[in-house]
């Protein structure tokens, strides 16, 4: 004979099982196991010639083909402002990087590093937007430690498989 287990009792225990899954995502999405200073790197360091390297905005890049959004580092918006000031700061940060990229005298390189997805989610929309993750060498320097120093980007430290909420610039 089948025991029969009262409706009120499954109800509880699928809640439950639910919850402890929720839960075990939640801990491996999002919970800081490293920041961008411990990117793993996917690719060496390649040196980059000034016109190849076409700056997006004050933290991404197109070069070889690819939009790299560079880590470590936020600038603000210049497309997607959320007021004028942003705006006028973000176009200071792109002029800026582009400055960087432009001086003769600078040896670029370019480091594609792991991006801070979810497993599976790299190389998709849904991890940043289809874009690699990168850093970004101007004379051995990091290009976001320029940018911040000069007030023009602020730190932005990601998670293995999370970044944190964008902070506003208005």
């Amino acid at each position: 004979m089948t025991k029969i287990i009262p409706l009120k009792r499954r109800l509880l225990v699928s809640v439950a099982i639910v919850s402890a899954i929720v839960l075990a995502l939640a801990v491996v999405y999002w919970f800081p196991f490293g920041s961008a200073g411990d990117a793993t790197t996917t690719t060496p360091a390649t040196r980059i010639g000034r016109g190849q390297i076409q700056i997006v905005d004050g933290d991404t890049i197109r070069a070889n083909g690819y939009t790299y959004r560079l880590v470590g580092f936020d600038t603000p918006e210049t497309v997607d402002a959320k007021c004028p000031q942003e705006r006028v700061l973000g176009n200071r940060a792109a002029a800026r990087l582009g400055a960087l990229v432009a001086q003769h005298s600078l040896r670029l390189s370019l480091v594609e590093v792991s991006c801070s997805c979810a497993p599976g989610t790299h190389g998709t929309r849904f991890c940043n937007y289809g874009r690699r993750c990168g850093v970004l060498k101007a004379n051995g320097e990091d290009v976001g430690q320029i940018l911040i120093r000069e007030g023009l980007a602020r730190p932005f430290l990601c998670g293995n498989f999370y970044c944190p909420k964008r902070q506003p610039w208005c």
